[in-house]
């Protein structure tokens, strides 16, 4: 059954995610007001913002990665795909802020959805030269606990891939994107945190 069960949200996934970006983007305006209007009568929360709901994943590594352990830290968190087109486009943009702004406290940080083994996913980042935090699943289906406690926690389901959300030095989610954006919209939405 639980097998069912994830073959039927992996599935959905699939169906609803990833495609060109587009029709995503011309909601996301529409969708970020929206999120801003239910975070105010969504329970965790702070200051203008939603607690960002803690977890812990593997790195490629195997090494347990905790939310909590990157407090302190702006974090650009990614939910993305391997297979994903639209989350191939944003690599080379996450790349060039994690060289940039590294430094000043960001963690850009993917969890990678439905794409296969450890290893796999490796590959793929030595030749997209990817130099950020990759987690994934390692016992299980924990990257579908975490996509499902962020839709709960924002009121808006993660439906599609890529999604994005910066969450500031305090751990709270101040914007969500939905569809591919450009290191310069991302900039400028992390500047006032870094």
């Amino acid at each position: 059954m639980k097998n069912i069960l994830s073959l039927i949200l992996v599935s959905s996934f699939i169906f609803v995610s990833c495609d060109n970006g587009t029709a995503q983007q011309k909601t996301t305006d529409s969708k970020t007001k929206s999120t801003a209007s239910s975070q105010k009568s969504n329970e965790g929360k702070k200051q203008g913002g939603i607690n960002a709901p803690d977890f812990t994943l593997a790195d490629l590594n195997g090494n347990w990665v905790s939310l909590s352990d990157l407090k302190g830290k702006v974090v650009l968190l990614n939910f993305w795909g391997t297979w994903c087109g639209p989350c191939r486009r944003e690599i080379p943009d996450f790349v060039n802020l994690s060289k940039k702004y590294k430094k000043d406290g960001l963690e850009i940080v993917g969890i990678t959805l439905t794409s296969g083994s450890a290893e796999k996913i490796q590959e793929f980042s030595d030749k997209w030269n990817i130099n950020y935090t990759l987690l994934t699943d390692i016992e299980g289906n924990e990257t579908q606990v975490v996509t499902s406690n962020y839709g709960k926690a924002t009121g808006q389901p993660i439906n599609g891939i890529p999604t994005t959300f910066i969450i500031d030095r305090d751990g709270v989610i101040r914007e969500r994107y939905v569809g591919p954006r450009s290191e310069e919209i991302f900039y400028k939405d992390l500047k006032p945190y870094l």
